[in-house]
C-alpha cells in the first residue's frame, strides 16, 4: 500500500481564526477513524448538512463558506481532532436578532478562563443573514413546528427496522448500504444543527427575564425535568433491569462476578431469571443498542455490538438503593417548576409584553432542549446501521487472518475498501496496525480547548500525562458553572472511561473530563456530576437537569486537580465543589 495516510485537516481562514474544542467534544471526543469520518462526516456526509442548515436556514452566505463544498467553516478536525469555529458561531450570533456573540459564549464557553474578547469587524455584518434568522426565530418562538424532527425520528426507525440479514449479505452489498445511508447523515444534521440551534434562545431568553427581574437565579430552576430528553431514556430502562438483577440470586451470583463476558455468562445459563433477563435485555438493545461511548465514529463499540459496556452499567444501578431511581425526582421537579413559573409570572403581570417572552421562552425550551438530544439520537439510530455492515465486513476479514478485531475494518479509508472488497488491494494487515497505532498517539495527546490562529502541530501537543496537576487542598472551593440545582456530598470518583465504571458506587460524585450520552446511565447511581468543561447546552446540564442530579460543568481540570476518593460537597446552585477531606 502506499505511505501512511491519515486524515487531512480543514485549512484555517484567516478571517475566522479562533477555533475551539468546545461541545464538539460531546460528540467527536477522540480523533475519528479513517472510515468513520469518510462514512459519516466527509464526502457529502455530517459537515455538509451543517454547511445546508448554515446556509439554507440561517442564510449563511454560501459565497461566505469554503470553495470546497463538502468543507463548511463552522466545523472540522485540527491535528486529528474536531474543532468548531468559535469565530463563526459568534458571527451567527451577532447577526440574529436577540442574540450576541455574549451569549453563544456563555452557552459554549461558560466560566472557561481561556475565551479570547470577541471583536467586531466589518465583515460580521451581513442584512441577509438578519432578515433570515428573522423569519427563523418566528418559528423557534412562535411557532415551534417540529413536523421534520418527527419526520426524521420515524425515518431512523425506519430504518433500523428494515435491516437486512447482513449475514447473506456480499462485501459489496455490505459497504453499499453503509454509503446509501451518509445522505441521511447530511440531512438529519443539517435538522440536528437547527434544533441546536432553536435550543440555546428558549433558556436565553429565560435567563434574561430572570435577571432583569432580579432573579436569575430562578432561570436555572425553570429548564429542569422538561421529560422526553432520549439521551436520558436509557437510564430508565437500565434501572429497571437493575432492579431485576438485584432481586434475583441467580442474577446477583452472576453479576457479582464481574461484567466481562457477562453476557456471554448469561445467555448460557439455564436459569429462569436469566433467561428472562435477556430477553428483557434483547428489547433494551433493540430499542437503545445503538448507544456507546464516541458513539458518533463507526469504529467504537455500541451496547448492540458489545452488551456488557450496557451491562456494567446496569450493574452500577443494580448496587444502588430504590431512593436512586431516576424517576423518584419527577414529582418534585415538576412542582417547583410549577411554583417558580408562578412566582416569576406575578411579578411579570403588569407588563404583558415581556411576561408573553417570557412564556415563549418557556414552550421554546420544552420544545427545542428535548428536540437537541431527539435530533441526535435519530441520527445514532442509522450511523449504527453503517456500523454493523461495516463490522461485518470486519468479521469475514478477521476469519480470513488479514486483521485482528472486526472494527479494524475502520482504518481503511472507504475508496481503500472499496478496493479490498473488489481484490485489488491485499495484505492490510500492516496499514491497519500503522494506522491504529498512529490513532493510540493521538489519544496519548492533550488537544488545546482553545486555538486562536495558526493551529499548532499535534507534535507540540503537550501528553496528557505529563499535563502539570494543581493539586486542591483541604477546604478549597473549585467554582465552575451551575448545571443542575441543589446539594450533594460524596467521594469523588474520577472516571475516565464510561465503558468501565466499576469505581463507582452509589452515592458517589461522578468527576468527569466531558460527558456524552454514554455517561449518562452513571449519571443514577451518582449522588451529583463535575465535569471539566461545558455550558448551558452541555450533555451533562440537559441529562442532569433530566434526572434531578445536582451538577456543576466547567470546572476547569476538576478530573486532575480532584483526587480520586476526597470527600467533596457539590453545590449545583452555586457551581461549587468543596474539598472537605483529602484521601
Amino acid at each position: 500500500m502506499s505511505k501512511f495516510r491519515w486524515i487531512e485537516d480543514q485549512p484555517v481562514s484567516e478571517k475566522a481564526p479562533f477555533l475551539t474544542r468546545a461541545n464538539v467534544g460531546e460528540v467527536i471526543p477522540e480523533p475519528p477513524s479513517p472510515l468513520g469520518w469518510d462514512l459519516v462526516w466527509a464526502k457529502g456526509g455530517a459537515v455538509r448538512g451543517w454547511r445546508d442548515c448554515a446556509v439554507n436556514r440561517f442564510g449563511i452566505g454560501d459565497d461566505e463558506m469554503d470553495a470546497d463544498p463538502d468543507r463548511c467553516e463552522f466545523i472540522g478536525l485540527q491535528g486529528g481532532y474536531g474543532y468548531l469555529s468559535a469565530t463563526w458561531i459568534r458571527v451567527w450570533g451577532e447577526r440574529t436578532p436577540g442574540l450576541s456573540a455574549a451569549a453563544i459564549d456563555a452557552v459554549y464557553f461558560g466560566d472557561h478562563p481561556d475565551v479570547l474578547p470577541y471583536v467586531a469587524e466589518p465583515w460580521h455584518e451581513n442584512p441577509a443573514t438578519t432578515e433570515r434568522m428573522t423569519r427563523w426565530l418566528g418559528n423557534v418562538m412562535g411557532t415551534m413546528d417540529q413536523s421534520e424532527l418527527e419526520a426524521d425520528r420515524l425515518r431512523a426507525r425506519a430504518i433500523a427496522a428494515a435491516r437486512p440479514n447482513l449475514a447473506a449479505m456480499s462485501d459489496a452489498d455490505l459497504l453499499a448500504r453503509a454509503v446509501s445511508l451518509r445522505p441521511v447523515c447530511r440531512s438529519m444534521f443539517d435538522q440536528h444543527i437547527n434544533q441546536s440551534g432553536s435550543a440555546a434562545l428558549g433558556p436565553g431568553t429565560i435567563s434574561a427575564i430572570c435577571a432583569a427581574i432580579g432573579r436569575p437565579e430562578a432561570a436555572m430552576r425553570l429548564i429542569v425535568g422538561f421529560g422526553g430528553v432520549d439521551s436520558a431514556a436509557p437510564s430508565y430502562a437500565m434501572w429497571e433491569l437493575g432492579r431485576k438483577a438485584r432481586a434475583s440470586k441467580a442474577l446477583t451470583t452472576l453479576f457479582d462476578q464481574g461484567y466481562a463476558g457477562l453476557n456471554a455468562a448469561l445467555r448460557a445459563s439455564a436459569d429462569p431469571d436469566a433467561q428472562a433477563f435477556c430477553h428483557e435485555l434483547d428489547a433494551f438493545i433493540t430499542e437503545f443498542g445503538s448507544r456507546g461511548p464516541n458513539e458518533w465514529d463507526l469504529v467504537s463499540p455500541t451496547w448492540e455490538t458489545q452488551p456488557d459496556i450496557a451491562l456494567a452499567a446496569i450493574d452500577r444501578m443494580r448496587l444502588a438503593p430504590a431512593s436512586a431511581a431516576p424517576q423518584g425526582n419527577t414529582s418534585s421537579r415538576e412542582a417547583d417548576r410549577a411554583a417558580i413559573t408562578a412566582e416569576i409570572e406575578a411579578l411579570l403581570a403588569g407588563d404583558p409584553d415581556t411576561l408573553a417572552t417570557f412564556r415563549a421562552g418557556l414552550a421554546s425550551s420544552r420544545t427545542y432542549v428535548p428536540g437537541r438530544e431527539r435530533s441526535k439520537t435519530n441520527i445514532i439510530r442509522v450511523l449504527e446501521e453503517q456500523r454493523v455492515a461495516v463490522w461485518e465486513i470486519g468479521r469475514r476479514a478477521v476469519a480470513r487472518g488479514e486483521i485482528e478485531q472486526a472494527n479494524d475494518i475502520c482504518f481503511l479509508f472507504e475508496d481503500e475498501l472499496e478496493h479490498y472488497i473488489a481484490g485489488t488491494l491485499t495484505g492490510i494487515g500492516p496499514t491497519v496496525r500503522e494506522r491504529r497505532a498512529y490513532h493510540d498517539w493521538l489519544l496519548t495527546l492533550e488537544p488545546p480547548f482553545i486555538i486562536n490562529g495558526t493551529p499548532p502541530p499535534n507534535t507540540t501537543w503537550r501528553k496528557r500525562a505529563d499535563a502539570p496537576v494543581d493539586a486542591v487542598t483541604l477546604g478549597q472551593t473549585l467554582t465552575g458553572m451551575p448545571g443542575c440545582p441543589g446539594t450533594a456530598r460524596g467521594r469523588a470518583r474520577v472516571v475516565l472511561d464510561p465503558s468501565d465504571p466499576t469505581l463507582l458506587e452509589a452515592g458517589d460524585i461522578l468527576i468527569a473530563p466531558m460527558t456524552d450520552p454514554a455517561w449518562t446511565p452513571l449519571f443514577v447511581p451518582a449522588a451529583a456530576v463535575v465535569v471539566d468543561v461545558g455550558a448551558t447546552l452541555s450533555h451533562a446540564i440537559i441529562v442532569s437537569r433530566e434526572l434531578g442530579i445536582p451538577c456543576v460543568v466547567s470546572v476547569t481540570g476538576a478530573s486532575r486537580r480532584i483526587p480520586d476518593g476526597a470527600l467533596v460537597e457539590v453545590n449545583g446552585d452555586a457551581g461549587t465543589v468543596t474539598i472537605l477531606e483529602l484521601p
